[in-house]
């Protein structure tokens, strides 16, 4: 028995279908295991004695194939759970729908101005807070700052950026990073796969687990664990409160933007 097509976006039998704490787990690690490696393993392996620049795109490009796999991962799980890939099942199973009323459990297409409170906040905590948590968060485990090279920050220092201009191939390798890391990877992966199947083992806490999870998922740079966590919490929050999970897509994608229009006045020369 299916629910109403305009409110819900999986049907009965899939939404009472939820994970164990195994399986939870289990996707935490499929989806996490491959940017531990490449991130704290392999990049180390093949930056020894490149200069900078190069080094730092390496680390680009070997946390772009973790991406990817976290969208790889995503379509094989639901592969084996729905049978089919079609865009229609992806959207249905990733809550890729109109927000849904928490009152009614309609589809209300107001709901959508939401999103300008929300982007707001985004942009007043990683303007205001984000970086004196972080800062307070390497004063208590200065063992976790990030080694030399590791900080993506460090591909635009001042005596770098006149090798940036005209280099386009930085522009697509960042914009093919954001898609994945913003939309198909972490976004598929967190809040179309897990989310919608958390509540069996949280309850209504589902969406804090989830935040929870998305933070330490972030082994690869853990220098950003404690200015993540209220990131991921507004991230999944938004997915679970309006069940429609391009709440933060969209949210979490800003950042790619804000990236992009950055990188892209440092090719042409403008930084």
């Amino acid at each position: 028995m299916k629910v109403k097509e305009m409110g819900k976006p999986m049907s009965i039998a899939d939404e009472n279908k939820q994970y164990s704490l195994a399986q939870i787990l289990g996707i935490w690690v499929l989806g996490g295991t491959p940017m531990w490696i490449l991130g704290w393993l392999v990049y180390p392996a093949l930056a020894q004695g490149l200069p900078a620049a190069e080094a730092g795109m390496l680390r680009i490009k070997l946390l772009t194939m973790g991406l990817i796999w976290q969208f790889v991962l995503s379509m094989i799980i639901l592969y084996r759970e729905q049978g089919n890939v079609r865009l229609g099942t992806i959207r249905k199973r990733f809550w890729l729908n109109h927000p849904i009323s928490p009152k009614t459990g309609e589809t209300d297409k107001r709901l959508w101005w939401w999103l300008l409170p929300f982007v707001l906040a985004i942009f007043a905590y990683s303007t205001v807070a984000s970086g004196p948590l972080t800062e307070l968060w390497l004063r208590w485990f200065p063992f976790l700052a990030a080694p030399e090279g590791f900080d993506a920050s460090t591909l635009f220092a001042p005596e770098l950026l006149p090798q940036w201009q005209g280099a386009w191939g930085l522009f697509w390798w960042f914009l093919v990073l954001g898609v994945f890391n913003t939309v198909l990877g972490e976004e598929f992966l967190y809040r179309g796969v897990l989310l919608p199947k958390m509540r069996g083992v949280f309850g209504k806490w589902d969406w804090v687990a989830n935040a929870v999870l998305f933070t330490l998922y972030h082994i690869h740079q853990p220098w950003s664990w404690l200015a993540n966590l209220p990131y991921g919490l507004l991230l999944s929050f938004s997915g679970r409160y309006f069940r429609s999970n391009w709440f933060p897509i969209i949210l979490h994608s800003g950042q790619t933007v804000f990236f992009l229009v950055i990188i892209l006045g440092v090719v042409l020369g403008l930084a």
